[in-house]
């Protein structure tokens, strides 16, 4: 039998992520995109893993299959950990990439590249109904440059640099980056999970 999972997100990024690295396991996935009439779910927790329980339960009981939701953004340490939550709107109710890791560029202005320090966050929430939801993080550390450098990637891939790389995340193939993220990370904690699960 075909195994399917639903990944909470409209974002097409995050799918395309989602795709190769479940592709290898044998499990199609389906994403928001599939699915334009559901209804978006306001994520107003505090933390990345409130955010991504509540969009997975919230999914997983509206189709009733399993679902895996990721809430994850930017963390700063000279930002005092901004933008956080708050990173897929930081410039703006409307998401705009470009916008958004200019203003932390402009608040970073004048900091050295020692204090610079910053790392990616994912938070993965599974939910299946009728069962107690999972959740695990992943984290990608980096330095944020002082230009956005690189073609590749979404979000704030441009400014987070990989000091063992001597790239940007936005300098990566699709390959490179899904052996260092941040999802990837997760869900090498997740897989054991999902091996019961399924």
């Amino acid at each position: 039998m075909e195994k399917e999972i639903i990944i909470a997100t409209k974002n097409k990024g995050k799918v395309r992520e989602f795709e190769a690295l479940f592709s290898e396991k044998g499990i199609t996935i389906q994403s928001l995109l599939d699915y334009p009439d559901v209804p978006d779910v306001i994520e107003d927790g505090e933390t990345f893993a409130e955010n991504a329980a509540k969009k997975a339960e919230t999914i997983a009981k509206h189709f009733q299959k399993m679902v895996i939701s990721d809430d994850s953004g930017l963390i700063v340490d000279a930002l005092d950990g901004r933008p956080g939550v708050y990173s897929a709107r930081y410039a703006g109710i409307e998401k705009d990439d470009e916008k958004n890791y200019q203003k932390v560029l402009e608040e970073l202005s004048g900091v050295p590249t020692e204090r610079r320090t910053a790392r990616f966050h994912c938070s993965l929430a599974v939910a299946s109904p009728n069962k107690e939801t999972v959740i695990v993080d992943g984290t990608c550390e980096g330095i944020i440059t002082e230009t956005p450098v690189g073609e590749n990637g979404f979000g704030y891939d441009p400014i987070m640099y990989i000091s063992e790389l001597n790239k940007t995340m936005a300098q990566l193939s699709q390959e490179e980056k899904n052996q260092i993220s941040h999802r990837k990370a997760a869900l090498k904690k997740l897989e054991n999970e999902i091996s019961d699960i399924l």
